[in-house]
Formats: C-alpha cells, structure tokens, sequence
C-alpha cells in the first residue's frame, strides 16, 4: 500500500500509480496497453499535466523535467524512464514480465535508448490538443 501525503491531503493506495504524459500518443497507447494486460487493476493512472500529479510528485526529485518521463510510484518509491517501464512489464499478463530480464542491462544504456524515443515521440507519434479521457468503465482507474 503506498500512502501519498501532503500538507493538505493523505491518500491511501492499493495500487501502483502510473504517471504519464496525457497528450502524447505513444504514452497513451501506453496506457491503453497496461489496461488491456492488467486484468487483476494493479495499476491506477494519472496525466503528468494533472493536479494529482503536480501535488504529489513535487515531493519526490525526479531526474528529469516534469512531463519527459513515463513515472511509476511503486511502494512509495518512484522510478522513471527504462526502469519504471520494466518495473510495469513484470507485473503485467502474458509473457510480458520477461522483459524485466532487461534490468541487467546498465541504466545509462537502457536510459539512452529511452530518451531517445521519449525525445521524438511527438514527432513520431503525435500529440493531442488535450489529455486523453478514459471511458467511463476506466475512469475510477485515473487519479485527476
């Protein structure tokens, strides 16, 4: 269970929480993508462009810029870039957590590849005007 806390609120999670940046195609196909291979709802989600985000990530010193990284809150404990992204896959369905193998790969390895496509990904993928809304049935799955 993580427990978020500020000076104003305290929330108490059962569930990981993944921050991603809500205009960006690649990271919302991203999202779509965990839900699809998350049937047990380990994961809740919330826009980088978010208050819930903005509130509760300032506490914690991310490596880089706010909205440049995929961002897992696991146990209280964040993890950015390649090793948020393979920390997710270990807990998704099918053969998808043997991607977690790749950790022994060195971070500033894995870290290059990572930039590289987060770097381009507005180029490559596109982006919208506004965050992606959740279908109702998702909906209790995001952290505004």
């Amino acid at each position: 269970m993580t427990v978020l806390s500020n000076s104003l609120t305290c929330i108490m999670l059962e569930n990981d929480v993944i921050f991603f940046d809500g205009v960006c195609n690649l990271c919302n196909g991203a999202v779509q993508f965990i839900i699809a291979r998350d049937p047990q709802n380990r994961f809740k989600f919330a826009a980088l462009q978010s208050e819930f985000a903005k509130n509760y990530l300032s506490s914690f010193r991310l490596k880089v810029k706010h909205g440049d990284s995929f961002v897992l809150l696991e146990n209280g404990k964040v993890y950015e870039q390649s090793a948020a992204a393979l920390r997710i896959a270990k807990k998704l369905g099918g053969l998808w957590p043997l991607l977690y193998g790749l950790i022994i790969v060195p971070p500033f390895i894995r870290n290059a590849v990572y930039k590289s496509i987060a770097r381009n990904r507005y180029k490559w993928f596109g982006k919208q005007e506004s965050c992606w809304i959740p279908t109702p049935e998702l909906k209790s799955r995001f952290l505004a």
